[in-house]
C-alpha cells in the first residue's frame, strides 16, 4: 500500500473512532495508537497527523460544507464511516493545495469503498465530486 494512502487510511480509521466515541477521547492519542497499530514503517507519519488533525481543527467549515453539498443527506444520517471520508476529501480538497483534486476525490472513494458501505464510493464521488465543480474555476486559478 502506498504511503500516502496508508496515511489517508489510518486518518480515517483515527477520525472514525473520535466521531464513534463522540470525541471524547483525545484524538492525538487515538492517532498514535493507530499510526503503532496499522502503520509500522510508515514513513510518513505527519501527513496522517496533518490530516486528521487538520480536519478536527476546520470540522465546524467542513461539517457545513457536508450540509450544504448533500442537503437530503443530514450528517447525523450519514454513517461514521462516509461522514469521516468526506471530511478527509473535504480538507484535502479545501486545505490542502499540494495534493491534486482528483486524487483527493480518487483516494476518498477507495477508502470509502474498502470500509463503507455498498453505495459509499458512489455517494462519496457525488459528494466530493459535486464540491469540486463548485470550486473548479478557483481551483484552476491555483495550479
Amino acid at each position: 500500500m502506498a504511503n500516502r494512502h496508508l496515511a489517508r487510511t489510518i486518518a480515517m480509521q483515527s477520525l472514525f473512532e473520535w466521531d464513534f466515541n463522540n470525541q471524547g477521547t483525545e484524538l492525538a492519542s487515538i492517532l498514535d495508537h493507530n499510526v503503532e497499530q496499522f502503520g509500522p514503517g510508515l514513513d510518513d507519519t505527519e501527513f496522517a497527523k496533518s490530516l486528521t488533525l487538520g480536519v478536527a481543527e476546520h470540522m465546524d467549515e467542513i461539517n457545513k460544507i457536508i450540509v450544504d453539498t448533500a442537503p437530503e443527506w443530514p450528517l447525523d444520517q450519514i454513517t461514521v464511516v462516509d461522514r469521516n471520508v468526506l471530511r478527509l476529501g473535504i480538507y484535502e480538497l479545501m486545505f490542502l493545495k499540494d495534493v491534486p483534486p482528483k486524487v483527493a476525490i480518487n483516494e476518498a472513494v477507495e477508502i470509502g469503498k474498502a470500509f463503507g458501505g455498498e453505495n459509499s464510493g458512489k455517494f462519496i464521488n457525488g459528494v466530493l465530486g459535486t464540491l469540486y465543480k463548485k470550486l473548479e474555476p478557483n481551483l484552476d486559478n491555483e495550479t
